[in-house]
């Protein structure tokens, strides 16, 4: 009974002790690692952890025996490999790049509004379609850029005007090769691409709070109102949580004007801390912006918002065909 009983305990021990791996060299350069089970004259059994395989020794070039800890540390290499190539490969794809935009934990210092529109100026674009133009502003240095839903809605063809800072001066660069990456129409907004082949790294703004501000704090905007581009607006927070149609936004006296619609709504640090999208007509100093939580949201979770024309079998919701297509449809 003893003897059993330590043998069983010696069994149960060598179960727990690192194992040696073999490795099988195959003819054709092909190999096996795995736990040697059996070897017979023609052939032989090899635990390769899902299964067991049994090769003819005809196929064997060469038995190579590793200990369990090389081949622990020889999969770990592995594996770490693995996922550096998968890093470099979210590297170079700017749309899975951590890092998507910018939003610092500690607010910027507080700067007068001249100085800011002079740093910031060169992020903020004019979104332009063949029924209207809005304002947009870049996010990271590919191009990338947040605008209002209604801007481009039922729109393909839009075009992106750049101011870019040269020797003093600014350059005036349209951008036609704009691609639509994300939409939101229930909360108006939209993140597209510029990706024109001589685009080069652009400037863009940081995403700031909204949850931050205090009521009264001053804020000014950025737009191009009534296609007047690079329009300047200055005024204070009137209130955080002005509800309208179940949304809640920030109202503002800064003046919004038809054109300022997707353009940025800053903090005296600079940060982006709303989305410019609607005003209320019959009164003045009644502008509203979408708070820049809402949009970090959207940016985060851009992948369920993602828009594409090339699989109608997707599960992504798509917009209307542009009004201009749907008349030709009816007119044929």
């Amino acid at each position: 009974m003893l003897k059993q009983i330590s043998c069983a305990l010696t069994l149960l021990l060598c179960g727990l002790l690192p194992t040696a791996a073999e490795t099988l060299q195959l003819k054709e350069k092909a190999a096996i690692t795995g736990k040697i089970l059996a070897e017979k004259s023609d052939q032989v059994a090899i635990d390769v952890g899902y299964t067991v395989l049994v090769i003819p020794r005809n196929q064997i070039t060469k038995i190579v025996k590793t200990d369990a800890e090389e081949a622990a540390t020889t999969k770990s290499s592995k594996t770490t490999d693995k996922k550096e190539k998968e890093s470099d490969k979210k590297e170079k794809d700017p749309e899975n790049r951590p890092g998507f935009y910018t939003a610092p934990h500690k607010p910027a210092p507080i700067k007068n509004v001249r100085d800011l529109v002079n740093v910031l100026g060169e992020a903020v674009v004019q979104v332009r379609t063949p029924g209207g133009l809005g304002s947009g502003f870049i996010i990271n240095e590919d191009g990338f850029l947040l605008t209002n839903f209604h801007v481009i809605e039922g729109e393909t063809q839009i075009s992106v005007e750049v101011y870019h800072q040269r020797n003093d001066q600014l350059d005036r660069k349209s951008y036609k090769q704009v691609r639509i990456i994300a939409i939101n129409k229930f909360e108006d907004m939209a993140l597209l691409r510029i990706e024109d082949k001589d685009a080069p790294k652009f400037k863009y703004v940081v995403l700031g709070s909204a949850d931050a501000l205090a009521v009264g704090e001053r804020v000014f905007a950025i737009g191009s109102p009534l296609g007047l581009e690079r329009t300047v607006t200055e005024g204070i927070l009137s209130t955080k949580t002005r509800q309208m149609a179940g949304e809640l936004y920030l109202q503002t006296t800064a003046q919004i004007n038809p054109g300022n619609s997707g353009g940025p709504l800053f903090n005296l640090s600079g940060e982006v801390v709303g989305i410019t999208n609607m005003k209320i007509t019959f009164g003045e100093g009644l502008g509203f912006a979408i708070p820049i939580e809402s949009v970090k949201f959207f940016l985060d979770h851009r992948d369920a918002f993602a828009y594409s024309n090339d699989n109608p079998s997707n599960p992504y919701r798509y917009l209307e065909p542009p009004s201009r297509t749907r008349q030709h449809a009816v007119d044929e």
